[in-house]
Formats: structure tokens, sequence, C-alpha cells
């Protein structure tokens, strides 16, 4: 039983009765949201003091399965402990359907209490262990003496925690209850009881209790690395019949309950580093993925068949089967998601994996001593590490700037200084409040020197639901002194500002041409600087150059593309082989690639392969790094190619093969 949408009075009147019976309480005034903090110089949590940890939030049993893997079995496989909270019970209709056989009664309890076994199998196999593998399963105690259940699986040095809130999936309305929460100030939620949990008593929350709940489970556990689902889905406008049998909200290319969630966990990153800086703490240091969810259907595949194989494995112990025995009497899985089903589904969600802000590595710049210094995004701010030796970092200094999105574009004005650009979460507000977004820039005053107070650069978007689907921004400064921005627009296009050499701004254009295309630009300039431009569409590479649309036949990749010099870089879908102008460029793998070309090294590459490890292509050698990289990014200097990366403790490291 779940409570329906009413004005406050009207719940403050039935919870005053019903408190005693339900352990609920009329909640309290509504806190002041997050807001921007741009100003730079808080203190940093130290790197000394913390250890890698990565904690994901998702909305259903299953979201992180479909489009967190394979980026959170790398970390898993790294020894990364893994803390992954469920909002949602993922109860739905409480029907486990099963082919080729009758339905069953509905029973929400036993479905949930299902798939949260088909979890426990599917994380008891990532780690290495049999799928039935017993796992402690207590009451973890939450702010406002709220209840969820915490289930812990430990093998040797590897260690998963699932933590299952259990709110509603539908009120009796059936309408959708988590964004609901979200838009409603007057609505709460009671929790469904899972069959079989050690939580046996219901309660409620509303839209400040879960931003409350989520930021105390990050105080709690600290994360060095988050994966969220899509904030901000791209619009994505089908017939009724379609939406519905694909469950995807009005209007947009997601599901209502991943924009919801995504929101939620968007707010308590806010909120927590609100509170932390209000309080007098460090920054908490983080890093942060986002992850597209039914965007995937939408667009060409982007994982090779061996990287897919891995990725849908990790859904047969999940899916499960009516006739195994895990020893839950509810059941052993989720079965409609069993066997072969997530490859042979026609939505194809398993076979891409997308990130809501691509091109996360670290933007990098060489400085008047010949040492890097490295700008990231940590805790939602601006960051700059320096070097104190060749591959030696020194702490992250606070550049301000906050909420910021995970991906900072840059460029390196003629005489050393850098811009760094930013998509801000100018206001992230729920019950009808304000969700804004804005490109922000921050300009360097002196060569390797402080930079000047952050500009915003507004929105190629005049409304702010659409300013919301913008793309990460990409930059170049071209040899004529001009700094090119570009980021995709909500139309699925691109559009463009130019800064002037005399630091002036023109207004945001869009590039011509209808055609709808990915996230993840690829800009370059050539030997005669003239500006290329590439981005993967539906059924083509769409390419400009300065601007103008060019008609040549481009090939069909399956994800972001990369430039250098003005050649394009690509894979084609569902391939693992990189094609550049001379075909096979030598690097297969999948992700994201960096290309970058000098005189005294031409054209390199760098990539990952298909364990997740960076691979670099230089002067036709392939050298290959141990481990699993967050994001990683190249610079071509003096001493050669140098590969920056942040791992999974939120610290850069640095590799020069």
């Amino acid at each position: 039983m779940h409570t329906p949408p009413r004005r406050r009075t009207v719940l403050a009147a039935a919870l005053a009765v019903t408190a005693a019976a339900a352990g609920c309480s009329v909640p309290e005034p509504r806190r002041t949201a997050p807001t921007a903090d741009p100003a730079p110089g808080r203190p940093i949590a130290s790197a000394r003091a913390r250890r890698a940890l990565l904690m994901q939030f998702s909305a259903h049993p299953d979201d992180d399965l479909y489009f967190m893997n394979p980026d959170t079995q790398r970390l898993i496989d790294a020894g990364v402990p893994l803390v992954s909270v469920y909002v949602t019970a993922g109860e739905h209709t409480g029907r486990n359907r099963v082919a080729g056989m009758p339905e069953t009664p509905p029973d929400r309890a036993a479905y949930s209490s299902a798939r949260h076994q088909g979890l426990r199998q599917s994380y008891a196999v990532a780690l290495g262990l049999p799928a039935f593998a017993p796992w402690r399963r207590e009451v973890l105690a939450l702010p406002g003496g709220r209840r969820a259940e915490a289930d812990t699986l430990v093998h040797g040095s590897r260690r998963v925690e699932l933590v299952f809130l259990n709110l509603p999936m539908h009120t009796h309305r059936r309408y959708m209850a988590v964004p609901a929460l979200w838009q409603d100030r007057a609505l709460e939620l009671r929790t469904h009881l899972s069959a079989g949990s050690p939580v046996t008593r219901a309660d409620t929350y509303d839209y400040d209790q879960l931003v409350d709940v989520l930021v105390g489970l990050l105080r709690r556990h600290r994360p060095t690395v988050v994966h969220t689902l899509d904030p901000d889905p791209d619009v994505q406008h089908s017939d009724e019949a379609t939406r519905q049998r694909d469950s995807e909200q009005p209007g947009y290319a997601d599901h209502g309950d991943h924009t919801a969630v995504a929101s939620f966990t968007w707010a308590a990153l806010c909120r927590w580093v609100t509170d932390a800086v209000r309080d007098g703490e460090p920054v908490p240091a983080f890093t942060t993925t986002a992850f597209r969810g039914y965007y995937n259907r939408h667009w060409p595949k982007n994982l090779p068949p061996a990287v897919l194989a891995e990725k849908a494995a990790r859904l047969v112990p999940y899916g499960g089967d009516p006739s195994w025995r895990c020893g839950n009497p509810s059941g052993c899985g989720d079965y409609g998601v069993g066997g072969d089903r997530p490859l042979t589904n026609r939505k194809g969600w398993v076979r891409s994996t997308h990130h809501r802000w691509p091109g996360a590595g670290p933007a990098l710049a060489e400085e008047a001593d010949g040492r890097l210094a490295a700008y990231g995004v940590l805790g939602l701010r601006a960051v700059r590490w320096r070097e104190s030796a060749p591959g030696v970092w020194g702490e992250p200094v606070d550049l301000g700037g906050g909420p910021l999105a995970p991906a900072l574009g840059s460029a390196v004005l003629g005489d050393g200084r850098v811009l760094l650009l930013g998509v801000r979460f100018a206001a992230l507000d729920g019950h009808g409040g304000a969700n804004r977004r804005e490109v922000v820039l921050l300009e360097q005053r002196s060569p390797g020197g402080a930079f000047l107070a952050w500009r915003g650069l507004g929105n190629p978007e005049r409304s702010d639901d659409r300013g919301r689907r913008i793309g990460a921004p990409v930059a170049l400064a071209a040899p004529d002194g001009r700094v090119h921005l570009f980021v995709r627009n909500a139309d699925k296009g691109v559009s463009k500002r130019v800064r002037a050499a005399d630091g002036s701004w023109s207004p945001w254009r869009p590039l011509p041409g209808d055609a709808e295309v990915q996230d993840g630009l690829a800009v370059s300039a050539d030997a005669a600087g003239r500006v290329h431009v590439y981005a993967a569409g539906r059924d083509a590479v769409r390419y400009w150059v300065d601007g103008v649309l060019q008609e040549a036949a481009l090939p069909l990749s399956g994800s972001t593309v990369a430039s250098a010099d003005g050649a394009l870089y690509h894979r084609a879908p569902a391939s693992a082989r990189l094609v550049g102008p001379g075909g096979d460029a030598g690097l297969d793998g999948y992700g994201d690639v960096v290309a970058a070309r000098s005189a005294a090294l031409g054209t390199v590459l760098l990539g990952t392969d298909g364990k997740g490890r960076p691979v670099l292509r230089s002067g036709g050698r392939l050298r290959t790094r141990k481990g699993a990289a967050v994001a990683a990014s190249l610079h071509l200097g003096p001493r050669g190619a140098t590969v920056v990366g942040l791992g999974a403790d939120a610290r850069p490291w640095s590799w020069r093969p």
C-alpha cells in the first residue's frame, strides 16, 4: 500500500491519525535546494586519507547490469569495492513472467524478492563465486529512522554491498511514483516490503527525505567514483503505442524512473558537497559518470562481440530460471531476462554502453617549466593538479565552478593561457522548481597562473527543459587566434560559439544540416588552419569544415569519433576495429578514442582494449597499460606521448610508454 498524491494539509491530517501505526511523521518544511557555488579555494579531501570505492545508484534491479556495465565490472575486476543502491523495489506488476508458461497471479512482494535474488546471483558470479553463494543480509539504519536491506558478499579482497530502499514503482492510480515524488512536494510514498527481507516494516518518503537518505548513504560510504543514470535524456517523440510498449516517458528517450532517480542522485551529490562546504569540511573527492538508458535502442550499437558477450553474461544469472534451487522461495531471478533474452530482445539495450557526458578525461596543458597541469572535475568542482616531478602529481587545487557535469572542454591560447569550459547544474530542484544547465568558462589570467572569475556563456537552447539536453563542450584554439566552442543541442544537432582574438564571443549558432548526431564530437585543425568537426549520426558520420556541412559520403560509426589534423577515426557499429584514413588503424577495442598529431611523433592514438586497459598506438607500435582507467587523456610534447588518467581513487596517474 502506498499514499496517493494529496495536498500537504490533507496528508498532515491523515498522518496525525495514522503516524503511530505507520511509523511515519509529517515531513519538515522543505530544505533550500543546493545552489551553484563557483567561488574557488575550497579545501579538497586529501588523497592520502581516502580509499577507492565505487557507488552506483539505480532506479530498478538490473539498471546497472544493462546500462553501467562493463564499466562496473572493470572496477570490480580491479579490486574496487562496490556499493550499489536500488531506489525502487522493482515490483512492477508483480508478475515474474516465464516464456511459454501460463502467467501466475501477481505478487509484488515475491517479484521484488526474485529480482533481488537475481542481483545477488549476478554479483556473486561477478566476484568469481558460485551464483548461489550465501550473502549476509541485514537491516541498515538510515537517516530519519528509515530502514533498508543491505546484502553483503566478500570474496578475498573484493566486496559488493547491495542496498534496497524499496520505494514503489507505481502509485495505486498507476502513476509513476518516483517521478511524481520528484515533481510534487505534497506526495509521500510508502515503501514495499520484499518477501523474505530482513526489513519487516514499511517507511514513508517525501522529496527531502529521499534526498537526505541518499546523502546519508554518500556520507557513510564516501565513494571516490559515483555511477548514476541519465538526469537529462534526449528529446524523443514516439507514437503512443510505441512509447508505452517500450516503457519510455512521454517525449524523452528513457524510463521515467531512470530520470527521476538520476535527478534525485545528482541533487544528493550537490547537497553532500554543499553541506560539507557549509560545515567547514573538505569537499568530498569523487568523480562521476552518468550512463544513458533507453537511449541505447535509438542509435547504432557500440559494443564489439567479445565485450557484449561478457556484459550479457552478467544478465544470465540475474534472469535465473524457475528450475534453479537458489534457496529463495519467491523465485531465483527475473525470469523474463534470463537465458539469451538480453541478446534477442528487439530493444537491444545490452548492446551499447553510452556515457551521458563523454570525454571526461583530464584536460592537459604544458606549463613554462615543461611540467604538466591536469584539469578535471572532482566533487562536482573544477580542480587543477600539477606535476611536482614528471609523473608525480600534487594535491588538487579547487577552482570552483560547481556543480559541474564530469567532462571539461579546454583550449590553450597562443600565449599559453588555458580556457576551461563546462556544463554547470545552475539549478537542480524538484517539485516544479528550476532545473537549468548553462555552459560556463574559466579563463586563465596568465600562463601557468591564477584564473579570472567564472563566466556564464549561456545555452544554445532558450528554455530550461531543452537546455538540459545539451552535450559536453568541445573546444579548439585555431591557428588564427580564435577559439571554437561546440556542443550538441536539444535537436541533436551541433551549436557553436566563437571567441575572437580580443576575447569577445559570438552568439550561439547552429551548424547547418538537420541530421541527428550523438554526443562525443571530434574537432581538429588541419595544416591549413581549417576547423574540422565530426559527429556520429544515425546513418553516417556528419562532417563540417569551417562550419560548412560536407556532402562527401562517410561511414556509419557505432559511437564517438576522433580526429587529428582533420582526419577521422571511428569504429563501425558493434565492431572492435578502429578505422582511420588508411583503413585499419591498428587499435582494436571499444569506447572513446583520442587522436593527436605532432611533427615529431606523427599521429598518436589512445583507446581502450577489450579488457578496459588503456592502449597507445604511436609510430606503428602498440603498448598496453595494466589496470582499468576511469578516464584518460593524451598529451604530445618534447618528452613524447604522455597519457594522464584518473584512477578509481580519484587521483591522477601518468604513463609514458
